[in-house]
């Protein structure tokens, strides 16, 4: 009996370890965190050209809680940028949100259609009626990340 204690709480630790830190790692390519940009300099860093090569800090806001196959990131005030992963490549955990993150890859400015913001609106778990309120595309700064970096918090 106690040889069953025993191994149910080593059982029970792990569990809660892996709950606790689940968020934090490294996903896609190995990203260092020196020299990134704050994510509130992206769209200064675009200027006039339509995408850049970038490396980026800031907080993870919402994560697609489909897959993880996304995230958006804190930019200036309640703004955010959209990050989606290379070639669908890797996913980062659905429960990442909160966490500080170095992203590495490319910032576009691009139109977003209609259809794929109402397939971000659905992975976020927005409502019916506020995905059917989507009828128009966007003009948006978007990334596409080789590697994410989450830290612990």
């Amino acid at each position: 009996m106690k040889t069953i204690r025993i191994i149910f709480s080593t059982f029970m630790l792990t569990l809660l370890s892996v709950a606790v830190f689940a968020q934090a790692g490294e996903f896609g390519d190995k990203v260092s965190d020196a020299g990134a940009i704050s994510a509130a300099d992206i769209e200064k860093k675009l200027d006039n050209q339509e995408s850049a090569d970038l490396k980026v800090e800031g907080e993870i806001v919402e994560v697609c809680q489909s897959k993880g196959c996304w995230m958006t990131v804190k930019t200036s005030g309640d703004e955010t940028i959209r990050v989606t992963f290379k070639d669908y490549g890797f996913f980062v955990p659905k429960d990442a949100a909160g966490h500080q993150v170095v992203f590495e890859g490319i910032a576009k400015k691009e139109i977003v259609d209609v259809e794929t913001l109402k397939h971000y609106a659905e992975d976020a778990g927005k409502s019916a009626e506020e995905i059917a309120a989507i009828t128009e595309g966007e003009v948006r700064v978007t990334f596409e990340a080789a590697g994410v970096k989450i830290f612990e918090k």
